[in-house]
């Protein structure tokens, strides 16, 4: 049996007005909406909130919260990186770290 977009799978027992409440919660959290879409996957069993007719940053937009961005995410710890390098600048570890997570926010533009 395929599930055409927008139609919910049989074996899906939460109503999309749940998840709706869900994703609010955990957004209060601050929590960024790729973490919520694990949680409601691993803790819920909700694979995609898409199925249930709407994104996870729809919901976001729609109840005008201001979520974390994965690029936010990675200039914080590149800030942490670049301050930790300045302590200890033979951390060839930290050094290499910072190199990918450059490389990431720049790929990520």
């Amino acid at each position: 049996m395929e599930v055409q977009l927008g139609e919910k799978p049989d074996w899906i027992k939460i109503k999309p007005a749940e998840v709706e409440k869900l994703v609010i919660e955990h957004s209060k959290k601050e929590i960024s909406p790729s973490q919520i879409g694990a949680i409601l996957r691993d803790q819920h069993g909700i694979p995609k909130t898409k199925l249930l007719g709407k994104r996870i940053s729809q919901i976001l937009l729609e109840n005008k919260i201001s979520s974390i961005t994965e690029k936010q995410i990675m200039q914080e710890r590149i800030k942490f990186l670049e301050a930790h390098i300045t302590k200890k600048p033979h951390d060839k570890n930290a050094k290499r770290s910072l190199i990918k997570r450059l490389w990431a926010v720049n790929k990520l533009k």
